[in-house]
C-alpha cells in the first residue's frame, strides 16, 4: 500500500504538487491455519455441504486496527453477498445475509 503512494506522491510532486495521505490504518495479516479458521471451515462444510472460499483479500479491514491492540487475537473477516462496496451501487444479496448471519450464531456458540 505505502509503495502505491509514494508512487503516487512522486508523480505528483514533479509537477511542484503538495501530497498529504490522512486516514490510514493499520494492514492485517490473515491467519489461514488458526484455530477460528479451522472452526469456521469445519461449520461451513457442515451447515452448507460444500468448501468454503477462503483467500485473503487487499483491502482495508477493521481487523488491522484491532489486530494492533490485541495483536494475539485470532480473527477472520467474512458476511454476505456484496457487489459495488462502498459505492453508491453498493448492493447486499439479502438472502446470503440471513445464511451468514446463522453461519455467525453457530460459530459464537461452538467457541471455546
Amino acid at each position: 500500500k505505502m509503495d502505491e503512494a509514494m508512487a503516487i506522491r512522486a508523480a505528483f510532486e514533479l509537477i511542484g504538487a503538495t501530497v498529504d495521505f490522512a486516514g490510514s490504518y493499520p494492514g492485517w495479516t490473515p491467519k489461514p491455519g488458526s484455530d477460528i479458521v479451522k472452526l469456521m471451515e469445519a461449520i461451513y462444510k457442515e451447515r452448507f455441504k460444500e468448501d468454503p472460499h477462503v483467500l485473503a483479500c487487499h483491502a482495508g479491514l477493521e481487523c488491522g486496527i484491532l489486530g494492533t491492540n490485541y495483536p494475539d487475537m485470532q480473527m477472520i473477516s467474512f458476511g454476505p453477498n456484496i457487489r459495488g462496496a462502498h459505492s453508491p451501487d453498493e448492493k447486499v444479496q439479502i438472502s446470503s445475509v440471513q445464511k451468514y448471519w446463522g453461519y455467525l450464531l453457530e460459530t459464537l456458540e461452538r467457541i471455546q
